[in-house]
């Protein structure tokens, strides 16, 4: 029944859509201020050297001050640009780097573009959700650009997706594409659901 799987996936697409625009500025504020200390926690705790990131749009759990101090601290930082194609190619953060508007009005690095296989060499993945289950399945947007890059990884590192304290769930719906992230970092908590992706 992948058209009901479908249909699930776009309700709750739709409700969280909404219930983040409804978001005040000052939750929004705390929320990348919580962001901010639990990535730092965790690249901390991992002894990251490289990794992936993304710049976030206004109504997902701020992600540009964590991205900048990691910079400053020397960590290499690849930010996804996307491409017609579906996949996504990466380019290197960079202490006041250029932000344009990418595919689909999304914030996304001016610099050299490297190709997706860019990432293959980084010690963890942080990524956007709509939600997470506590199985581990996320619930993307519908683009399906990180399933494509996460199924695609001949060895892949730890994956951390990151939502809103509510958007942590007991389950989402999920079909043969989807992957599954190692944990899921939210303002107040970073949670490891999956210890091994594979």
């Amino acid at each position: 029944m992948p058209n009901a799987v479908h249909d699930e996936k776009r309700a709750l697409r739709a409700d969280l859509r909404e219930r983040r625009q409804l978001l005040s500025e000052s939750a929004r504020d705390a929320a990348a201020s919580g962001i901010r200390e639990q990535l730092d926690a965790l690249v901390e705790r991992l002894g990251v050297t490289s990794m992936s990131c993304y710049l976030s749009t206004t109504t997902e759990p701020g992600t540009h001050e964590f991205v900048e101090r990691a910079v400053a601290r020397g960590i290499r930082v690849l930010l996804p640009i996307t491409r017609a194609d579906g996949l996504l190619d990466w380019a290197v953060a960079t202490p006041d780097g250029d932000i344009a508007e990418g595919l689909f009005g999304l914030p996304e690095p001016v610099g050299e573009v490297l190709g997706p296989i860019a990432v293959n060499d980084v010690d963890v993945l942080v990524i956007p959700a709509a939600a997470v289950g506590r199985d581990g399945m996320r619930l993307g947007w519908g683009r399906g650009y990180f399933d494509k890059t996460l199924g695609s990884m001949e060895k892949c590192p730890p994956v951390y997706a990151v939502v809103f304290d509510s958007e942590v769930l007991d389950d989402v719906p999920s079909d043969e594409r989807d992957e599954p992230v190692t944990g899921v970092v939210t303002p107040t908590r970073t949670l490891t659901l999956s210890p091994t992706r594979r």
